[in-house]
């Protein structure tokens, strides 16, 4: 049962219920190599044209190329803005819209806007920031039933804003968005917190800082019980460290948003949305050797070896020294003979 923050103070003492990771959670991990679950209904699906985004070859004047699809273009333009000026919930809207080329990114924007309405209309006059916390984790978990989706934790529907927003299901990242974006518009001081496996979101307030799981129904709790959820997690084996509660930018959760397509799409054997979200992922970061690796080996597995020979060369040209290098150079002899990869997760 969910407990209100006002209630919750009273009811604790100021202490907080000593809560960790759902047990149904300790059990899914959102890595590239988990087991994915679900179903997903077939859409339209719009490829990217080829991108080589290591840079160009020594001698070479060929400038990178630029997304020419209108939702990556859109994408890459909404990547490029200061910090403070990108729309995290367009970025994510404009993931899902390569899946539904009919997306209307305005329409869900607007319902994001009409959830924060209804958190206003709820709280009259009152203007404490714990009291808006409150009534907005009480609308959206209790009153509009946002839930973790433990059934099919690896749906790909659980990483679409759109599909959140519908169904009411989603994985820690896309309710955390939620809560960021409506927060927000209610001017409240909110941050996500990249916390292994589990994504947090931080209210940062004058007198206390609080950490909000969206994954169990908005659970407000004390920073010191972070261990205490690596506990649940790990068994013990892993301590809290600094890196685990830094705050997360925009870009941060879109490049984990796109990391969890791209594990359930590997998972499921999907080499075409996999390529897919790691060519979105390389818009933000565009030198992170995985993903250009990745980007190799997938383009192989699509049977475009001759991109996938220019991107591996460039992959091992910048990566000297590479623990995987004899691998990768193996996996170069054959692509010039035309022979393509196996199937697997390996260099992915």
């Amino acid at each position: 049962m969910w407990v209100g923050f006002g209630m919750w103070i009273r009811w604790s003492g100021g202490r907080g219920p000593a809560t960790g990771l759902p047990a149904d959670l300790q059990q899914h991990h959102s890595g590239n190599h988990c087991r994915a679950e679900g179903t997903h209904s077939s859409a339209a699906f719009v490829l990217e044209s080829p991108v080589r985004l290591l840079g160009t070859r020594r001698g070479s004047s060929r400038p990178l190329s630029i997304p020419t699809t209108m939702p990556r273009r859109l994408l890459a333009d909404e990547i490029a803005l200061p910090e403070s000026e990108m729309n995290l919930a367009r970025a994510a809207l404009l993931v899902a819209k390569e899946e539904y080329p009919q997306l209307s990114v305005e329409l869900y924007l607007a319902r994001l806007d009409q959830l924060a309405e209804e958190v206003k209309d709820r709280l009259a006059n009152e203007t404490a920031p714990l009291v808006i916390l409150d009534e907005l984790v009480a609308t959206l978990f209790v009153r509009r039933k946002l839930t973790g989706n433990r059934k099919a934790y690896y749906d790909p529907r659980n990483s679409f804003l759109n599909d959140v927003l519908d169904r009411g299901l989603g994985i820690p990242l896309t309710l955390g968005i939620v809560i960021l974006e409506v927060g927000w518009r209610l001017g409240l001081p909110l941050e996500g917190v990249g916390f292994p496996n589990h994504f947090l979101v931080r209210y940062k307030g004058d007198a206390l800082d609080l950490l909000i799981d969206p994954f169990d129904s908005g659970k407000v709790r004390f920073e010191d019980e972070a261990q205490e959820l690596l506990d649940r997690a790990y068994g013990g084996a892993v301590r809290l460290r600094d890196s685990f509660m830094r705050r997360a930018d925009r870009r941060d959760l879109l490049v984990r948003l796109l990391a969890n397509l791209k594990g359930v799409y590997l998972n499921k054997g999907d080499h075409r949305r996999a390529l897919a979200a790691v060519e979105r992922i390389l818009l933000v970061i565009p030198m992170a050797p995985a993903e250009n690796r990745s980007r190799g080996v997938l383009l192989a597995r699509l049977g475009r070896h001759d991109e996938a020979v220019e991107q591996l060369e460039d992959y091992l040209q910048a990566s000297r020294g590479a623990a995987d290098a004899p691998r990768i150079g193996k996996m170069l002899r054959d692509l010039r003979e035309g022979i393509t990869p196996p199937e697997g997760l390996e260099g992915l």
